[in-house]
C-alpha cells in the first residue's frame, strides 16, 4: 500500500501553521510498512481541494487528509469528498449525541453550525474524537481508501493512535523498525565513506546517514511481519557497524546530546554543574530540558564579565590579565570554580568570542575554549567554529554548547 498525506487550510499555504501533522503521519505510516510517495498541501477552496483530491487517489491507494471538518462555512473536507465518492450526507446519530454532551458538560448552547460536524458521508467508519469535537472518517471505495482527520495535532495525534492505527494494521502485512545511532565530531561524508560497502550491499536491514545540527545520525530500518523479528534482524548489522564508528557514537535510540548525558548521570549517580560565558545559558537549557536533570544537575552560572568570573567561580585576576577571558587558563578555572561552588563532581565551562565583533587575528571570531574539570581529572578543549557567510553568533553558540556536551560526557564516561 501507498499513500498521500493531503493537507488542507489556507493558514498552512500562508505560513501561519506549520505542518507538523504530515511530519507526524509520514513517520506513523512509514512504521506500518505503507509508503508515503507525496505530501500535498491546498488551502480552503473546494475546487482545488477536488483538483487535489482526485490527483491523490489516481497515485495512491490511501490518501489522508487532515483539516476543514469544522463547524464553518469553509470547512469543506467532508463534503468534497462525499462529493467526490457519489456518497450523501447523513446524520451519524452517536456523533450528535457526542456534540450535544460536548456542549452540556460546559454548560454551553450548542450553535446550529455545530450540528454540520454530525453530518458523515453515508456508509462511512467514522473515528471517535477523544479531545475535541470532529470525528474523523474513513471511506473505502473499491481499492482506495481516504481517511479525514481533525487539523489540531494534539486532536489528530491521540485519534490516529487510538483509533485509525487499529483500523489501518489489517492493511499491512509487515512492519517498519528502525534503530538510531547518534554521531558527534564527523561528518556526513565521512560516515558515508566509512560505511559506503554496507550502505549499498543492504537492502533488508537498510543503513542510512542523516545530517543534523552539528552531528550525524546513522538509521538502520527493517521490514518484517513482527517488531521482534524486526530488531532481530538488524542486530548483526549493529554489531558490524559499531566498532567502525565507536569512537563518535554518543548514543543508540536517543534524540540528542543532552538526553545521552542526563541518562548517563542518572544511571551512574554523577553530578555536574555549568559555567558559561559565550553560550549565556544554552548548555544549561540543553540540561534542564531533560526530564530528571534536578537529580544531578546542581545548578550553573552565567558569566560574562571578568568581575564576574572572579567574584562566582575564583577566576584569579592573574590569569586574566595574562591570558585574558578566551583562554584555556581560564576556562580551566571556571570549570573548577563552579565544581568548588556546587559541591558537584564535575565542572563544566564555556568562554569564547560567538562575534560579530570583538575577534582578532590571534583570537578570531568562533574561538572558543571549554573545560571539564573533576576531582584529580582536567580536561580543555579548543575549537574554531567557522562556515563561511553562513556562521552567525547563534550558530557559533548553539556548536559549542554542542561540543561541550559531548566533552562533557566522554570525560564522565571516561572517569567511570
Amino acid at each position: 500500500m501507498n499513500a498521500e498525506i493531503l493537507c488542507i487550510g489556507t493558514e498552512l499555504l500562508l505560513g501561519n501553521i506549520v505542518n507538523t501533522n504530515a511530519a507526524y503521519l509520514s513517520e506513523q505510516l512509514a512504521r506500518l510498512g505503507i509508503n508515503v510517495y507525496h505530501h500535498t498541501v491546498v488551502g480552503d477552496n473546494a475546487q482545488r481541494l477536488q483538483e487535489a483530491l482526485q490527483i491523490a487517489v489516481n497515485r495512491a491507494d490511501l490518501v489522508i487528509m487532515t483539516g476543514g471538518l469544522g463547524p464553518t462555512y469553509d470547512d469543506l473536507s467532508k463534503e468534497t469528498v462525499s462529493k467526490y465518492f457519489n456518497r450523501q450526507m447523513v446524520l451519524h446519530q452517536p456523533s450528535f449525541e457526542k456534540l450535544q454532551e460536548f456542549y452540556a458538560l460546559r454548560g454551553v448552547k450548542m450553535q446550529p453550525n455545530n450540528e454540520k460536524q454530525a453530518y458523515q458521508p453515508e456508509g462511512a467508519v467514522v473515528f471517535t474524537n477523544h479531545s475535541g469535537t470532529a470525528p474523523g472518517i474513513a471511506i473505502e471505495e473499491g481499492d482506495k481508501i481516504a481517511i479525514m482527520l481533525p487539523g489540531p495535532p494534539r486532536e489528530l495525534k491521540l485519534m490516529f493512535e487510538s483509533e485509525v492505527l487499529p483500523y489501518l494494521q489489517k492493511f499491512s502485512d509487515h512492519i517498519i523498525v528502525s534503530r538510531d545511532l547518534r554521531l558527534f565530531g564527523i561528518g556526513e561524508s565521512q560516515v558515508e565513506t566509512m560505511l559506503r560497502d554496507i550502505m549499498t550491499g543492504s537492502s533488508n536491514p537498510t543503513l542510512a546517514p542523516y545530517a543534523k545540527e552539528g552531528e550525524v545520525m546513522l538509521r538502520i530500518t527493517a521490514s518484517a511481519p513482527t517488531e521482534a523479528e524486526g530488531y532481530a534482524m538488524m542486530q548483526p548489522m549493529m554489531e558490524q557497524i559499531q566498532p567502525v564508528i565507536e569512537p563518535y557514537l554518543y548514543g543508540v535510540d536517543v534524540p540528542d546530546l543532552q538526553t545521552a548525558l542526563v541518562n548517563y548521570l542518572l544511571e551512574h549517580n554523577i553530578t555536574v554543574a555549568t559555567a558559561e560565558s559565550c553560550t549565556g545559558g544554552l548548555i544549561s537549557k540543553s540540561i534542564t530540558d531533560v526530564a530528571g536533570c534536578s537529580s544531578v544537575y546542581p545548578g550553573g552560572v552565567c558569566s560574562y564579565s571578568n568581575e564576574m568570573k572572579m567574584k562566582w567561580l575564583d577566576v584569579k585576576k592573574e590569569t586574566l590579565d595574562a591570558y585574558g577571558a578566551v583562554s584555556e587558563q581560564t576556562a580551566l578555572e571556571m570549570a573548577q570554580g563552579i565544581r568548588n561552588a556546587t559541591g558537584a563532581d564535575f565542572g563544566l565551562s564555556t568562554t569564547g568570542i560567538a562575534g560579530p565583533g570583538g575577534g582578532s587575528e590571534e583570537k578570531p571570531v568562533g574561538l572558543v575554549y571549554m573545560a571539564v574539570a573533576g576531582e584529580n581529572y582536567q580536561q580543555v578543549k579548543k575549537v574554531i567554529i567557522r562556515y563561511g557567510e553562513q556562521t552567525s553568533r547563534e550558530m557559533i553558540r548553539q556548536r559549542s554548547a554542542k561540543h561541550a556536551l559531548h566533552l562533557l560526557l566522554q570525560a564522565v564516561k571516561t572517569k567511570e
